[in-house]
């Protein structure tokens, strides 16, 4: 090779080793052997063998990006850093799949002198006709990725229209002998599958069915898939995403889907190209097909659970959606519509503990259009006026409550004990097939002999386990079967109002209650009239107006009555406050707090009210203005002779004015004391 010049022999020669997958590596052992044998290629360019480096730990790696083979980025960093002499990769193209790492690769080597060596031949970048033979290839081989991945798309479109395209089916579906998909025979799958389609009916949300399968200790199915432990079936503890998976997968529906998702690429946080997976909406799936195969549930009801799981949403884009009923004292919490923006009331619990809730409409202040909320209101008020007409409805349909509330309970006890026989019965079937292979081993294989007696005893003891949980579990739940329990469930029905105000009844499943019946509320508050107006709107499309008195202000509740002050006001004009007192105590009136009257209270009212004091005036006496005023003295000198004592002057009480005894003696005295006296 006249390209290979002694300077590329002065450095080392990189043999570059990639396959795109794990499965190739595994099955296509072939192609690993060819790129391996590069090295003799190396050796035979005349590279001494300790020049070679092999990099293969990108073996299982995609080339179409850079992410995770550490490899290519060693590959490259000695490139640019002038350490290579040469690139030996049984296809060039094999280097990169991404057109942007290939001509950077490409152009760094034409930098640094350094060789691309395929089974085509050699490569010298900084020649303009071999850098653009390799441009070429690399154009060609992206070409060749879009047509390879338009076939096979294309073939899998074509065959997932028809119905025919097999993928991974979810635990409760399998598929049969000529290719159709069915329902698992294993009774006890098909069982736990049911159960969480019939609970999410009944509770209308996900995390209740996982809290209902730890109540009752119950286990939920799955298949593994690939590996040593393929096909079989594990039992375990169902959890929250599990339930999502299920309710959220159209095949329970008995509906064929393909392209529930699709990947995209887009730019990492770090600069680099990574491929992320999105969900598709339904309405853009490429292929549906509708009564496709057997399901647990109808295509309406998995409409409707995908609407319920929105609801359930409690993130900003979902608050116009009222979700399922959630622990808390507030019953109307997501059934509430502002009467003036349209938006969902929320819920604030205040106090200690959060025991005095409200309802607050805050979405103006939380979007920064407004300072304050369009309303506030107190739960309590709203909720006891809704739970008397929802009493008031539901009475006369009370024995069909109680028949349906019957149905239920025994519908949910015999299939928790359903699920508890098959799980007995599995683990017995497993004990007897261990029996069975121990029975069957040669006695004098010892080895043999030994581990299956050991694996029939961990079932023997396995077996035990579970017979005395289900004893515990017979133990605690209630069974409603007896003729009893049947009567008592009836009473509690026709005495609904009792049931629905005991303090043992959740508000959870009052509120479950009310969305069965109610679908929303519209509230307008009128501060004026101090009331509120909620217009309810019922399930089956009925509407109609409930008027609730809101309390006044604490200012207005706290201010006496004009009937109590009207009454003071007659009762001063004859009587002194500690007269009046005693009036109002006798007459049994209270104040705005519920406290006896005193007189602090008294001159209060008189005092705001500007009801004056009785007048007292006995024969003979005169006012301190009438002194004045017939003397020809100031009001200051008359108060200066009553506290001298120079005149004889009384006061009912404090606060009410000075009467004075002015006979004709006294009156003479005084003027003879205005004459004399060089001040006045």
């Amino acid at each position: 090779m006249s390209k290979v010049q002694s300077h590329h022999l002065e450095r080392p020669a990189y043999v570059y080793v990639r396959q795109s997958t794990m499965g190739q590596v595994r099955h296509h052992q072939e192609s690993t052997e060819r790129q391996y044998d590069l090295r003799n290629r190396a050796v035979e360019m005349m590279w001494a063998p300790g020049r070679i480096r092999i990099l293969d730990q990108d073996l299982g790696q995609s080339g179409a990006q850079t992410t995770t083979r550490e490899d290519f980025k060693t590959l490259v960093a000695d490139v640019s850093l002038g350490r290579v002499g040469a690139i030996f990769a049984l296809e060039a193209s094999r280097l990169a799949r991404s057109n942007l790492e290939w001509h950077r690769l490409i152009e760094i080597c034409a930098l640094t002198r350094t060789l691309v060596i395929d089974e085509d031949g050699c490569y010298d970048p900084a020649d303009f006709n071999d850098a653009l033979l390799l441009g070429i290839k690399a154009t060609i081989a992206q070409a060749e990725l879009h047509v390879i991945r338009a076939r096979l798309q294309g073939g899998k479109l074509h065959k997932a229209q028809k119905g025919e395209l097999r993928f991974p089916l979810p635990v409760g579906l399998c598929y049969a002998d000529e290719g159709r998909i069915v329902l698992d025979p294993d009774q006890e799958i098909q069982g736990a599958v049911r159960l969480v389609f019939d609970l999410f009916r009944q509770t209308g949300s996900a995390y209740a069915v996982v809290h209902h399968f730890g109540r009752q200790q119950l286990q939920f199915p799955k298949r593994a898939y690939g590996g040593a432990w393929n096909g079989r079936l594990i039992w375990g503890r169902l959890n929250h995403s599990r339930v999502l998976g299920i309710l959220k997968n159209p095949s329970y529906a008995g509906t064929y889907v393909f392209g529930r998702s699709r990947t995209a690429k887009e730019i990492a946080p770090d600069g680099g190209v990574r491929t992320r997976t999105h969900c598709v909406p339904l309405d853009a799936w490429p292929v549906r097909i509708e009564n496709h195969h057997d399901g647990y549930i109808c295509w309406p009801e998995f409409e409707q659970n995908q609407q319920l799981l929105a609801n359930n949403r409690t993130n900003a884009e979902h608050m116009l959606l009222s979700g399922a009923a959630r622990e808390g004292l507030a019953m109307l919490q997501g059934l509430l519509l502002c009467g003036r923006c349209g938006r969902r009331l929320s819920v604030r619990y205040k106090g200690n503990g959060g025991i005095y809730p409200t309802y607050d409409c805050n979405a103006r202040r939380r979007e920064g259009t407004g300072t304050s909320s369009c309303m506030n209101l107190r739960c309590d008020l709203l909720d006891a006026a809704l739970s008397a007409r929802v009493l008031a409805v539901v009475q006369p349909a009370e024995l069909e409550v109680a028949a349906e509330a019957l149905r239920q309970l025994e519908h949910r006890d015999k299939t928790a004990s359903t699920q508890w026989r098959m799980r007995l019965e599995r683990a017995e079937y497993e004990a007897q097939l261990a029996q069975r292979r121990y029975e069957e081993v040669d006695p004098s294989n010892r080895l043999v002999a030994a581990t299956l007696e050991q694996r029939w005893n961990d079932a023997l003891v396995r077996l035990e386990e579970l017979r005395t949980q289900f004893a515990d579990f017979q133990g605690k739940e209630a069974l409603v079967v007896t003729p009893e329990q049947r009567a008592q469930v009836a009473a509690l029905a026709q005495d609904f109002p009792r049931l629905w105000n005991a303090p043992t009844t959740k508000a959870k499943d009052k509120k479950r209650i009310l969305r069965l019946l109610i679908k929303d509320i519209t509230v307008e508050r009128f501060g004026e009239r101090k009331t509120a107006v909620l217009h309810v709107r019922w399930q089956g499309g009925a509407c109609e107006d409930l008027e609730v008195t809101l309390p006044a202000n604490i200012a207005d509740r706290l201010r006496y009555p004009d009937e109590v002050v009207d009454r003071v006001r007659e009762l001063a004009r004859e009587r002194c406050d500690e007269d009046v007192v005693a009036a109002l105590n006798q007459e049994g009136r209270r104040s705005a707090k519920g406290e006896a009257f005193n007189v602090s209270m008294v001159r209060w009212i008189r005092y705001k009210h500007r009801i004056p004091a009785p007048d007292f005036q006995r024969p003979g006496e005169r006012s301190v203005r009438q002194v004045a005023d017939e003397l020809g003295v100031s009001r200051n000198v008359v108060y200066y002779w009553i506290e001298r004592g120079v005149v004889t002057a009384r006061r009912p009480n404090h606060g009410s004015p000075y009467w004075i005894a002015f006979d004709d003696d006294t009156k003479e005295t005084l003027r003879a004391w205005v004459r004399n006296s060089s001040r006045i």
